[in-house]
């Protein structure tokens, strides 16, 4: 019944495509990449357009999912989809949750399971947003592109094209965690030394003695002195006090 759907979907074009990319974030759990591929056979040269439409439709539907699993959590996920699929996202979103959602984007697993499983784990959700507009950009476009320039011939390609991105796209994946790490490392050692500085301030000034409270019987006298012009200026000496 679901491929009859998007064999229906498939009659409309690129707002089938919409549509579909836009379930796709929420509940549907067939991905848009075979409404795509299907569109983008029958018109090469409309393909990135194509891609075009069903990432913005993405997106859109991107908070929608989130919203889901933060109100309904992972028991629909499991109504819907899956274990295996869910099992595996969520040891992926457990170990880190930016990876999940890049390396999700453009994974056979639905991507719905990533926008809910986000919901439902309190993930930030302008965060979920950066990670899906540039892991679907890449899932999205790079179909596309292969249909644009190669044709037809793309076909035979793009089964295989999640595992050619997620294969590409390691060492971007693994440069951006490290300097991640790297920049987070760095702000816990200026935080560190701030608090350094101000522990080291405080024991000064807790160590600095009070001339009149460390000899209490001091009183000050002002004596004149000369100045170069002959004049007589006021000079503060310690004396102590009368008996």
């Amino acid at each position: 019944m679901l491929y009859e759907l998007i064999e229906w979907l498939k009659e409309f074009g690129a707002l089938g495509l919409f549509i579909h990319s836009f379930l796709d974030a929420i509940i549907f759990p067939i991905p848009a990449f075979f409404l795509q591929v299907s569109l983008s056979l029958l018109d090469p040269s409309s393909a990135l357009w194509l891609a075009t439409v069903g990432y913005i439709a993405c997106l859109l539907g991107t908070p929608i999912g989130y919203l889901i699993g933060k109100l309904l959590g992972n028991a629909l996920l499991y109504k819907l989809l899956k274990k295996e699929w869910i099992d595996r996202a969520t040891a992926m979103f457990q170990k880190n949750g930016e990876t999940a959602i890049l390396v999700g984007s453009f994974t056979p697993i639905p991507f719905k399971v990533f926008t809910i499983m986000s919901g439902c784990m309190n993930f930030p959700l302008w965060r979920l947003l950066g990670y899906a507009a540039l892991g679907r950009a890449v899932k999205f476009y790079v179909v596309g592109a292969m249909f644009y320039f190669y044709g037809r011939a793309a076909e035979g390609m793009v089964k295989d094209v999640s595992l050619y991105i997620f294969i590409g796209s390691l060492p971007l994946i693994g440069l951006y965690l490290w300097l991640r790490r790297r920049r987070r490392l760095k702000r816990e050692a200026l935080r560190q030394s701030k608090l350094a500085q101000a522990e080291d301030g405080d024991s000064q000034t807790e160590q600095a003695p009070d001339l009149e409270s460390a000899q209490p019987g001091l009183v000050l006298e002002q004596q004149p002195r000369v100045t170069r012009h002959g004049m007589h200026a006021s000079q503060e000496k310690s004396v102590p006090p009368e008996q």
